[in-house]
């Protein structure tokens, strides 16, 4: 069992050659292009995709690899999970030669390898450079070719950094000068991820709305900001993705999402400092003001402050830079109960808002969008403890009036706004019951 360990991003076609320039100026060992050919394998039901299971074989030069990828995690576009890889003589599956640990229950399931089946292909020439950074040894892939599906394909144009030996700061460190020129962009969808997605009929990628954040019973604070900020990225990098497709308001999810970042460094802000995250609060601004400007999405999606600031907050979660900022007092703070601290801030909020919107605001209702978009955020990132139905009711609520302000609809305005002061709370120690 290997831990893999790789940051993935996707090159903007125009910028393979210049980026090719650019990581032949690296001091290492370049190796010339050799072409991969893989078979990703399922069951019917989707058992391995359910269980966070990835199965293929990859054939190179007559010989081949079978490999098991198993559960771990992944933080804007570094891949952090086990996998296990053995040579076989030929392409077809030998499950049995995996080790026991593999297997959820400890042992093949009986019926698995009658059941599995090829269910995509990606088929592709990659170009190796091996460097040092620090203490680390990484690997660069630059991956050239297609995912393949029945009748469905898409392009692959990626960038990987996998840690061979070392730390995975090294790998972020060689990123930073990376993404100092145009041309790429932190993915986090696999090369897997896109072929599954094929093989489902290749539907089109619907805008998804930030849900109620759900966390682990009795999270700690610190749980609760990771996970926060893990959903923040998440939305970001989703969104960003069907910008890239052209997905019509994709853009307005984006920058939705980056102010979701920051709402969320607000909502800790009692504990965390603020200039624990200055650096990364910086990039937010510069891609914020790159993404509201005439610029068109390509140039948008692949700039070098858009790459900068995901990879900021992907190592400030990764190291969990907050860390070194912390006092005593402060160490204690954020290892305390993320429930008892949503009960406190969810009354906060909600006074915030019954006391902005207690009465009719004319034509100033535009005026005080921020403050509401702001509030909302906090509150899905608050509310996972609670009751999901009544959480999302009371929340609908305040959604709903954020929606007619943005379209102005004057009376659905004044309908969300009543119901929504008036609703009672569904959390604890709120003071109203």
């Amino acid at each position: 069992m290997a831990q893999e360990i790789e940051l993935k991003f996707i090159v903007e076609k125009d910028s393979v050659d210049a980026l090719r320039q650019h990581l032949n100026t690296l001091s290492g060992e370049h190796h010339e292009p050799v072409q991969l050919l893989n078979i990703y394998y399922e069951t019917p039901d989707n058992w391995l995709r359910n269980h966070d299971m990835g199965l293929r074989i990859r054939g190179a030069n007559g010989r081949y690899e079978m490999t098991m990828k198993i559960a771990g995690r992944v933080v804007g576009g570094l891949h952090q999970r086990p996998e296990y890889n053995i040579d076989i003589s030929k392409p077809e599956l030998e499950l049995e030669r995996f080790p026991a640990e593999v297997w959820p229950e400890g042992e093949l399931p009986a019926t698995l390898a009658g059941q599995v089946q090829p269910l995509f292909s990606t088929d592709f020439a990659r170009e190796k450079w091996l460097v040092t950074e620090g203490k680390s040894r990484i690997e660069i892939a630059l991956d050239l070719g297609e995912v393949k599906a029945g009748e469905f394909q898409e392009p692959i144009c990626e960038l990987e950094l996998e840690l061979l030996e070392g730390d995975a700061s090294d790998v972020l460190k060689l990123a930073r000068k990376l993404v100092s020129q145009p041309g790429l962009r932190q993915g986090s969808l696999s090369k897997a991820a896109r072929g599954y997605h094929l093989a489902a009929g290749n539907a089109p990628r619907a805008l998804r709305e930030t849900p109620i954040l759900r966390v682990v019973p009795k999270s700690s604070i610190e749980q609760g900001m990771e996970a926060a900020l893990e959903l923040a990225l998440s939305q970001w990098q989703y969104h960003e993705e069907l910008w890239a497709r052209n997905v019509k308001n994709a853009r307005k999810q984006v920058l939705a999402a980056i102010g979701l970042v920051r709402h969320t460094l607000t909502l800790f802000g009692g504990i965390v400092p603020r200039k624990a995250s200055a650096h990364l609060r910086d990039l937010l601004t510069q891609t914020e003001t790159l993404l509201l400007s005439d610029v068109s999405a390509q140039t948008a999606l692949y700039s070098p402050q858009n790459a900068a600031a995901k990879l900021a907050l992907t190592e400030f979660l990764v190291t969990r830079g907050w860390r070194a900022f912390l006092d005593a007092k402060a160490q204690t703070k954020i290892a305390d109960n993320f429930k008892r601290f949503a009960d406190i801030h969810l009354s906060r909020h909600a006074a915030e808002l019954r006391t902005t919107f207690a009465h009719p605001l004319g034509d100033q209702y535009g005026d005080q969008l921020p403050r509401l978009a702001r509030n909302i955020d906090s509150m899905l990132l608050l509310s996972g403890a609670y009751e999901g139905v009544k959480a999302q009711a009371w929340l609908e609520n305040w959604q709903g009036l954020k929606h007619a302000i943005e379209t102005r609809q004057q009376i659905e305005i004044e309908h969300f706004r009543n119901e929504a002061i008036s609703q009672d709370p569904y959390w604890l120690h709120s003071g109203k019951r």
